[in-house]
């Protein structure tokens, strides 16, 4: 069961306001982002709940002037503010599952195929394009950082950051091996293939975050960057690769015209994944991280999307599943993030 507690937000809010009346509260300026930062985002909360408590009185107040007589404009308003009433609840209550600490940032999505060449390939552009037309649909912005074409076709690897308030909250479940099942329209046969991909999605760290990466620890090289399809070609070696030697993360931005914006990019993206990495290795510090393997095991995939010989996507996680395919490949997503939210409620 979710509980909205409304009473300890309120709470919560007014001993964070009273922080910022504190004498010396502005002149530590990692602290002060933080209780900033979280003040708006439980006043968000709070006024999405009084909202929706407001729209629920109303509607039980014209539910009895209908008690008393009967007037079908009243009873087609009651029908529609119900279904609003209901929609405005269900995120009501997903509000209340990103509560994690990094839930509210942006995030910072990978894509990897797996073993299988063109096949695999083609399948990542599939699920790039499915997370972008998932991001538009939702108000989020979609910034390319990093691509690899494939030599016949589809995508080598790609890196890109969804931007928008919670865009990781929604994200994270996202992460590990989806599972493709189709004919293949590379194989001149038309015989059934399985191919996979995998999706690395991590929080983009903020600056009030502070890591201490050691600078001789890092490998830094320039390159000449191109686009999508070997478009935008860059004369100037304006792309840079950061490879962090201890446990050989490598990470890549080329989609600033600057080395300096790309330089920038690319070690908050290595501050994302040394972060994440260090969390799930139980590390005090960065320095404790040595050669850690990064592979992820193809045979444990979160969610197979099959198109033949029978149309379904499901995740094996929560079990949630839908039959319509072209619609979950054209961004409709919110059913597996809402449902892998529900059941990791901590």
């Amino acid at each position: 069961m979710i509980h909205f507690d409304i009473i300890t937000l309120e709470k919560e809010l007014s001993e964070l306001e009273n922080q910022t009346t504190m004498q010396n509260f502005w002149e530590d300026t990692s602290n002060s982002s933080k209780v900033l930062k979280r003040i708006t985002e439980l006043k968000n909360k709070i006024s999405s709940f009084k909202s929706t408590k407001k729209e629920l009185d109303n509607l039980i107040e014209i539910k009895n002037l209908l008690s008393e007589e009967k007037d079908a404009e009243l009873e087609k308003e009651l029908e529609d503010g119900i279904k609003t009433l209901n929609s405005d609840i269900e995120k009501l209550e997903i509000s209340t599952l990103l509560s994690g600490p990094y839930d509210i940032n942006n995030a910072i999505l990978t894509l990897h195929p797996g073993a299988g060449g063109t096949e695999s390939q083609d399948w990542v552009e599939m699920l790039y394009r499915m997370y972008t037309r998932w991001a538009n649909d939702n108000e989020y912005k979609v910034e390319e950082l990093d691509y690899l074409a494939g030599e016949e076709a589809g995508i080598k690897s790609v890196t890109f950051l969804v931007s928008g308030d919670y865009a990781y909250g929604h994200l994270k479940g996202e992460q590990g091996v989806h599972r493709l099942v189709r004919i293949s329209p590379f194989d001149a046969g038309g015989r059934r293939h399985t191919s996979f991909a995998s999706v690395e999605v991590l929080p983009e760290i903020t600056d009030d975050v502070d890591i201490d990466i050691n600078p001789e620890d890092l490998k830094i090289d320039t390159y000449r960057a191109s686009g999508a399809g070997g478009q935008h070609v860059n004369k100037t070696e304006s792309a840079v690769r950061i490879t962090h030697i201890p446990t050989g993360i490598v990470v890549a931005c080329q989609t600033e015209r600057s080395q300096i914006q790309n330089r920038e990019t690319a070690m908050r993206m290595l501050k994302s994944k040394l972060l994440h990495l260090k969390e799930q290795e139980h590390k005090e510090t960065i320095d404790e991280l040595k050669g850690v393997q990064m592979d992820i095991a193809w045979g444990s995939q979160i969610r197979s999307y099959v198109f033949c010989p029978y149309t379904l996507v499901k995740d094996h996680r929560t079990g949630y599943e839908v039959g319509n395919v072209q619609a979950v490949m054209d961004g409709d997503l919110n059913g597996f993030i809402d449902s892998y939210l529900r059941n990791n409620v901590k």
